[in-house]
């Protein structure tokens, strides 16, 4: 069964260019202004939208993203409240592929079963449950396949060819490689490595590989976007949310277009 995000691949494959893939965690600084922000992202170049849901404890995160998701809460974002962010989003684009990154805890608090089939009645296309490892597949990751949603893999450089064919096993729609080692938005990445590493973990999976962890610049994503299918960008975003606030933390008339221009700017770096 082809996917949202399997169709948008291929039709980028097509056009022979990478994908820009933007994250921003839902209900960052507040309700409206994510669905707002996340909206705008396929006008501002977003081929595939990633939507943070937020939680306490992310412990793959930096500081940007975990300051979000902290601002999320504090404001009352809850499960629910993502995935009517979703549903929100569909009544005026059918098309842009959604997927949901986090963290298991507040699915497995919401109950497998109900999260599968509110988000694929919301609109979700797929699932980064980045705690989740393949020995834990039974949890979620079948029952998303089941469900006809795709579950996608975390990559590593320490992922080395023995751990590939595991890692691979049940991931589906894309490989997210991590481009560093730690936490997302506190390094830049090492082309070099990045390209030698797309390149090998090629050789273990036919999925488009998207690089993402540390990715802020146009010029970053243009020379990544020279070797992989795609380029992640999410802490860069989020603080692009985080600068234009007022002192109380509120949202101004900037935030949105602050984060629309730094993904125009950077889709056009993916795009050259």
């Amino acid at each position: 069964m082809s996917t949202r995000i399997d169709r948008r691949f291929e039709a980028l494959k097509e056009e022979g260019r990478a994908a820009l893939v933007t994250f921003i965690t839902a209900g960052d600084p507040d309700y409206d202004t994510s669905l707002k922000i996340i909206t705008g992202l396929p006008k501002a170049g977003a081929d595939v939208i990633e939507i943070g849901m937020p939680f306490t404890d992310p412990m793959a995160d930096g500081p940007a993203i975990q300051a979000a998701g902290l601002r999320a809460l504090a404001n009352g974002q809850n499960m629910k409240k993502t995935l009517k962010l979703v549903k929100e989003f569909r009544k005026t684009d059918n098309e842009t592929p959604i997927v949901l990154m986090g963290y298991y805890n507040p699915v497995y608090v919401y109950g497998v079963e109900k999260f599968l089939k509110d988000s694929k009645a919301a609109g979700v296309d797929g699932y980064i449950i980045v705690d989740l490892p393949p020995e834990e597949d039974v949890e979620f990751c079948i029952p998303a396949l089941n469900a006809g949603l795709n579950f996608i893999r975390l990559a590593t450089p320490t992922t080395d060819d023995k751990r590939a064919p595991t890692v691979f096993h049940n991931t589906s729609g894309f490989v997210y490689y991590v481009s560093v080692l730690g936490i997302t938005g506190t390094k830049a990445p090492d082309l070099k490595s990045v390209k030698a590493n797309v390149n090998r973990l090629r050789k273990h999976t036919p999925l488009p590989i998207c690089v993402g962890f540390g990715v802020k610049t146009a010029e970053q994503a243009r020379a990544i976007a020279k070797d992989a299918d795609g380029v992640v960008v999410g802490s860069a975003l989020v603080s692009a949310v985080e600068k234009s606030l007022t002192k109380a933390g509120k949202p101004t008339s900037k935030t949105a277009k602050a984060v629309h221009a730094l993904v125009a700017e950077i889709a056009q770096g993916v795009r050259t």
